[in-house]
């Protein structure tokens, strides 16, 4: 299997999970979004300063390559694509890293 095509299986899997090693993958990540300030400016179900999670989630519904969209964007950071306030890029977060908020920022960040 390539690893494009591994990567993806491996996010689709994350985004599906409902087991109880998911509520470690979900509060592993709440952790990081936590210790990396996104909490600060986002929350899972209004506006802070940036989008709701719920809101990036339902953008990004159904685009095969929103995972890599969503890591990437965490790590430039960026502005413009919800409003004129600019999201502090994270560039020190490994890409697991990434992937792990990426895909729960995708799921609606649940608390489990």
């Amino acid at each position: 299997m390539n690893m494009h095509l591994k990567n993806t299986v491996l996010a689709a899997s994350a985004l599906l999970a409902t087991s109880g090693a998911y509520a470690l993958d979900a509060a592993a990540a709440k952790a990081l979004a936590s210790k990396n300030a996104c909490l600060a400016c986002h929350a899972v179900d209004k506006k802070i300063v940036g989008p709701s999670y719920q809101d990036v989630a339902a953008k990004h519904k159904g685009q095969a390559d929103a995972l890599e969209k969503v890591a990437a964007r965490i790590q430039s950071g960026g502005s413009g694509t919800y409003g004129p306030v600019p999201m502090p890029p994270q560039p020190s977060l490994k890409d697991e890293e990434l992937k792990l908020l990426a895909a729960w920022v995708l799921a609606g960040a649940p608390d489990k």
